[in-house]
């Protein structure tokens, strides 16, 4: 993949106000308000680091959470863990741009890291807008004289159109940082030289973005079969003509995903067997896991696939070359149904192809399970790595590209 955006190896930022975009939005305990797991904050530290070290003044903008939610808050607790993690001191203003913040800014000497507060705690950044109207946001108004560069590493939000992702990239020199240009560079290549037999293991809660990616992958070739899970394979089966139950039904129609059964039955009727949907299926038994094949469903939730297509699908997995995998397979945060979602990874992980987990809640249980180092590629972005898979364009990186033009 020949790389059409700037990295930080494009520019000398010796001496130079270095404005780095992170996405280090973590778990937090709702009782005591404390991080629950600093993965994005290890995953960040690398470019931190190296322009710290290149003597940069680095000045970083993140987020937490949303308006509205519970681990919406400051990131006082962020800078303490970064300090830890960096073993360097990270100051913290809570503020973003307020006189104190640009002070701290101006005061900032060569190696020295500043945090600011949650981006989020300005309104106009929930506003997705074109990245010429977030430069005139008054957040890029007021950081822009103070920044010689912007260096976004957020691969995660990356498929946002938001002020702190695009704005700073209409005047301001911009770079991916080393998360951003990893994940970029990883997908696409992968995307761009898939080995065959390519399988994509789709399932989880949003199965809008999988049906979308599978329209993507069948319709250009890239993918051999699609071996469904989750929500997405509820779809499907009611798309196949499977009696799912209508408690099942009434779930995907009060999530408002009806429609996705209309779309995923026109992929059936073009694609054939290309598309896969479970043998059988597991329920909840008063109190036990059990195990039905699907012509005999009763009117009970689903809550993962079944033994046989557990056992179908690791088999599809372990003979493919390229393995994309992106949501759970069941309710995997019950003992009782995590056998689907295990199991799998555990394929991906004893696979000797290419596999690639897409972020989100299965990147979570690959790490549960101490199998992130079996796979490929961990991508720290679900949104933004289903909407690659999907064919989509990812918006901030978009603006990268515009920036080096």
């Amino acid at each position: 993949m020949s790389v059409n955006f700037n990295t930080i190896d494009d520019f000398d930022i010796e001496d130079k106000t270095v404005l780095v975009r992170i996405d280090v939005n973590s778990p937090v305990d709702p009782g005591s308000g404390i991080i629950l797991d600093d993965t994005r904050l290890k995953l960040h530290a690398q470019t931190i680091k190296e322009l710290s070290k290149k003597g940069a003044r680095v000045v970083i903008l993140a987020h937490q959470s949303r308006p509205g939610k519970k681990d919406f808050t400051t990131l006082s607790q962020h800078a303490e863990a970064l300090s830890n993690i960096l073993n360097l001191r990270v100051k913290y203003v809570d503020s973003i741009f307020s006189a104190s913040a640009k002070e701290a800014i101006r005061n900032l000497k060569a190696h020295e890291i500043l945090l600011l507060e949650n981006v989020r705690f300005f309104s106009e950044e929930s506003l997705s807008r074109t990245p010429l109207e977030q430069s005139k946001t008054i957040l890029v108004r007021e950081l822009t004289p103070l920044i010689d560069y912007f260096v976004n590493d957020a691969f995660a939000a990356a498929h946002r159109s938001q002020a702190s992702l695009v704005g700073f990239t209409v005047n301001t020199p911009s770079a991916a940082g080393r998360v951003m240009e990893e994940e970029l560079t990883v997908i696409q290549n992968a995307l761009d030289n898939v080995q065959h037999p390519c399988v994509f293991l789709l399932g989880g809660m949003k199965p809008d973005d999988s049906i979308d990616v599978m329209e993507n992958v069948l319709s250009n070739g890239t993918a051999d079969s699609i071996l469904t899970t989750g929500i997405v394979a509820n779809i499907v089966m009611w798309a196949a003509g499977v009696d799912i139950g209508q408690v099942n039904k009434d779930f995907i129609a009060s999530r408002g995903y009806e429609d996705m059964v209309a779309k995923s039955k026109d992929l059936i009727e073009r694609f054939g067997d290309k598309v896969k949907y479970p043998l059988d299926i597991a329920i909840d038994g008063d109190g036990e896991r059990v195990d039905i094949d699907i012509d005999e469903i009763p009117n009970e939730s689903i809550f993962d696939i079944g033994v046989k297509t557990i056992a179908y699908y690791a088999n599809e997995i372990r003979n493919a070359k390229t393995i994309f995998a992106n949501g759970p397979a069941g309710v995997f945060e019950d003992p009782k149904f995590a056998m689907g979602t295990e199991d799998l990874i555990n394929a991906m992980a004893s696979s000797e192809g290419f596999s690639l987990i897409g972020g989100g809640h299965i990147a979570a249980a690959t790490a549960g399970l101490g199998l992130e180092d079996q796979m490929s590629h961990l991508s720290s972005g679900g949104g933004a790595c289903i909407s690659m898979l999907a064919g989509k364009k990812l918006a901030a990186v978009e603006a990268l590209k515009k920036s080096k033009d």
